[in-house]
C-alpha cells in the first residue's frame, strides 16, 4: 500500500478519474442548495440529485468526479470511539447515464490495486443478492470475477445491505457494490463477512447503480437511464493507507491533536476518558471550523436548525476542553491550526477565518458563563440535598437545570458523581420528552416545517405556505402535496410533487387564490387533538412525521387543515399580499415555488 496523505489521495482520486474522461467538478456547500429536506449535506451524491435524477443535463457533462465535504451528526453521541466523525470528505466519481458496471467495477478495481496497493488477495466484495420482484445482481458478480475476484470473496447479501434508494417513497433506485478490505484478524464466528462490526473487514468503496424506478404501487421496475454514483471516505482511505490504528491517529488530525495537547493542562479524569475527550474536541472543532467558514455562509451558532447543530458541536466541545484542563479561548486557536492545515485545498478557510474566530469567540464566552451559572445552580442543589439527608438528584431538577440554565444532563452527572450523588435519568428523559411533545421540534431543534427562526415576518410566511399549498391543490390537483419548506425572513421557499414546470396560467391563478384568501380575512384556529382525531376530520400530516400523544391542527376556515408544529397569525389578512417570485426544478418529480409577502413584495 502506499502510505499517502490526504492531500495526494485527493490529486491521485481526481487525476485517475479525469484520465477515464471525468470532468472535474468543485465540491458543493455544506449547507445544501437543492435539498430541504436536511440541515447539512451529509453524502456525495445530495448536489447532485437533480442530475442523478434527470432533472436536467450537467454543465460539465455526463462523467464528473469531485471531492465532496460532508457533514453528519446523526451519531454525535458515537464521536469519540476510533471510527466515527461529524464531518468527512467523499472523493466521488458519477455516470449521468453513461457509463455503467462494467467501468466502474473495473475502474475501482484498478485504482484500489494498482494505484493505492491494496492487495487483490485482501479485497472482498458485496453485491446485492436479490428478492421477489428484483433480480439478484449477477452481472455485477460476473464483471467482479472478471478482474479477478473468485467467488469466495463475493458475497451476495439482501437489500437492506447492498441496495440504494429511492430518496422518497418513490424515484430512482438500484443495487450497489461494496468493498472490503481483509485487515487479518481472526473471523468473529463462523456467520463472519464483510459488513461485520468486528473490525476485520473495513468498507474502502461503494458503488451505487441506479437501474430502477420504484412506482406508486411499490413496485421496481427497469429505468429508462442509468447512473453510477460511487464514494470514498479520505479519512477512512488515509488510516487504511498509513496503518494508523484510527483516523485521529493520521496526519490528517496530527496538527489538531497536537495543538490540544499543547492547550490542555492537569486533571484528574482517567485516561480512556481523556483519549474520548480529546477526539470529540478535535472533531467538534473541525466540524465547526467548516461549517463557520463555508462560502455560503449563514450558518451561525443558535437555537435553531443548522444554528443550534452548529451551537452543538461547539459547546460539546467546550464542555470536553474542560476535561482536558484547557483554558477558555482555545477555539480560537483551534480554529487557526485547522485552517492552516486545510486552506491550501479550501481557499475558503484562510478567506473567512477572521469571521470564524468572533463568532467562535462570542460563543464560547456565552457558554462559559451558562456553565458557571450552571455549576453554582448545581452546588446550591447538591447543598440543599445534603442539608435533607438525601442523595438523588429529582428528574425535575436535572431537566430545569438543563433547560432554564442550559447546563448540560451529561455534566450534572459528571457532577453528581463527585459529590457522591445519584440523578434520576428516567425522570429527567420523561420532563425532556414532554417537553419535546409540547415544543414538537425536531431533534435538531428546528421546525418540521424547515423555518429557521419564529420572527413576525416568518410567522405569516409560514401560514403563507398553507395558503400557497391548499392553492397548488385546486390548481394542479390533491397529488400536488408538499415535499418541504425552508422560511427566512426574506422570503419562503416550497417544494411539491409535480413532474413539469407550472405554466404561467397556473401560476398567476395560483397566486390569485392565495391573494383573494388574505383578502377574506379568514381566522386562523388551532386545536390541540390527536392525530387520529385531526385526520378524521380531514387534517393533512405531512413527512410520514412521528408525532406525540397531542398534535397542533390550524384550520383556515374552509381552505386548509394541516396538523403542523410551527407558528401561525391569527388571520390571514396579516399576510397583506402574496406574490410568486420563482418556479423552478428542484428535483426529478419535485418542483420549487420562491414567494414573498406583504411589504417585501
Amino acid at each position: 500500500m502506499k502510505n499517502l496523505t490526504a492531500d495526494e489521495l485527493r490529486e491521485m482520486y481526481l487525476k485517475f478519474f479525469e484520465s477515464k474522461g471525468h470532468k472535474i467538478i468543485p465540491g458543493a456547500s455544506v449547507i445544501p442548495e437543492n435539498d430541504p429536506t436536511v440541515l447539512f449535506t451529509t453524502a456525495g451524491m445530495h448536489p447532485l440529485v437533480p442530475y442523478l435524477m434527470g432533472a436536467m443535463e450537467h454543465p460539465a457533462g455526463t462523467r464528473l468526479t469531485d471531492v465532496q465535504k460532508c457533514v453528519r451528526t446523526g451519531d454525535i453521541d458515537e464521536v469519540g470511539d476510533a471510527a466515527h466523525l461529524t464531518f468527512f470528505e467523499m472523493l466521488g466519481n458519477w455516470s449521468l447515464n453513461d457509463y455503467f458496471k462494467k467501468e466502474a467495477i473495473g475502474w475501482s478495481f484498478e485504482f484500489l490495486t494498482q494505484h493505492l496497493g491494496f492487495d487483490p488477495a485482501k479485497l472482498n466484495v458485496t453485491v446485492f443478492a436479490g428478492e421477489e420482484g428484483i433480480p439478484a445482481d449477477e452481472e455485477a458478480v460476473e464483471i467482479w470475477k472478471s478482474v479477478g475476484i473468485p467467488e469466495e470473496r463475493i458475497f451476495r447479501l439482501p437489500r437492506e445491505d447492498n441496495w440504494w434508494g429511492p430518496a422518497g417513497t418513490t424515484g430512482p433506485c438500484g443495487p450497489d457494490t461494496e468493498m472490503f478490505i481483509d485487515t487479518g484478524k481472526p473471523k468473529c464466528s463462523d456467520q463472519c463477512r464483510p459488513g461485520c462490526h468486528c473490525g476485520k473487514y473495513i468498507e474502502i468503496w461503494n458503488d451505487v447503480f441506479m437501474q430502477y424506478n420504484k412506482n406508486a404501487e411499490g413496485k421496481f421496475e427497469p429505468l429508462g437511464r442509468h447512473n453510477v454514483d460511487t464514494g470514498m471516505g479520505v479519512e477512512r482511505t488515509v488510516c487504511m493507507l498509513s496503518g494508523a490504528p484510527t483516523v485521529y491517529d493520521t496526519e490528517i488530525f496530527a496538527p489538531i491533536m497536537a495543538k490540544i495537547d499543547e492547550l490542555s493542562g492537569e486533571t484528574d479524569v482517567d485516561a480512556e476518558t481523556k483519549l474520548r475527550a480529546r477526539r470529540i474536541v478535535a472533531d467538534h472543532m473541525r466540524t465547526a471550523t467548516f461549517i463557520l467558514c463555508d462560502p455560503k455562509g449563514g450558518v451561525k451558532p443558535g437555537n435553531v436548525g443548522a444554528n443550534y447543530v452548529l451551537r452543538r458541536l461547539i459547546r460539546r466541545a467546550i464542555r470536553y476542553s474542560r476535561m482536558l484542563g484547557i483554558a477558555p479561548g482555545f477555539t480560537v486557536k483551534l480554529a487557526e491550526t485547522i485552517c492552516e492545515k486545510y486552506q491550501n485545498v479550501y481557499p475558503e478557510l484562510g478567506i473567512n477565518l477572521a469571521q470564524c474566530k468572533l463568532d467562535l469567540e462570542a460563543e464560547e464566552n456565552r457558554f462559559n458563563q451558562t456553565l458557571d451559572k450552571g455549576e453554582a445552580m448545581f452546588n446550591k442543589v447538591a447543598e440543599q440535598l445534603k442539608l435533607h439527608n438525601q442523595t438523588q438528584i429529582s428528574g425535575k431538577t436535572a431537566f430545569k437545570l438543563y433547560d432554564t440554565f442550559g447546563f448540560p444532563f451529561e455534566m450534572t452527572l459528571e457532577m453528581a458523581e463527585k459529590a457522591g450523588l445519584s440523578v434520576d435519568k428516567e425522570g429527567f428523559e420523561e420532563a425532556n420528552r414532554k417537553h419535546q411533545e409540547l415544543s414538537r421540534t425536531t431533534s435538531a431543534g428546528s421546525f418540521k416545517a424547515g423555518l429557521q427562526d419564529n420572527s413576525e415576518v416568518v410567522t405569516r410566511m409560514h401560514t403563507a405556505t398553507h395558503l400557497l399549498h391548499a392553492a397548488l391543490h385546486k390548481v394542479l390537483g390533491p397529488t400536488a402535496n408538499q415535499k418541504g419548506s425552508n422560511i427566512t425572513p426574506e422570503r419562503l421557499r416550497f417544494d411539491f410533487t409535480w413532474p413539469e414546470k407550472m405554466t404561467d396560467e397556473q401560476l398567476k391563478a395560483t397566486e390569485d387564490l392565495v391573494n383573494g384568501w388574505i383578502r377574506d380575512a379568514i381566522p386562523v384556529t388551532k386545536k390541540m387533538t390527536t392525530v387520529e382525531a385531526a385526520k378524521a376530520e380531514g387534517a393533512m400530516a405531512l413527512f410520514g412525521a412521528k408525532y406525540g400523544d397531542q398534535v397542533s391542527m390550524y384550520t383556515i376556515g374552509d381552505v386548509s387543515k394541516e396538523i403542523c408544529s410551527g407558528p401561525h397569525v391569527a388571520n390571514t389578512s396579516e399576510l397583506k399580499s402574496f406574490k410568486i417570485q420563482k418556479e423552478q426544478s428542484s428535483s426529478a418529480g419535485v418542483r420549487r415555488i420562491k414567494a414573498v409577502i406583504g411589504n417585501l413584495t
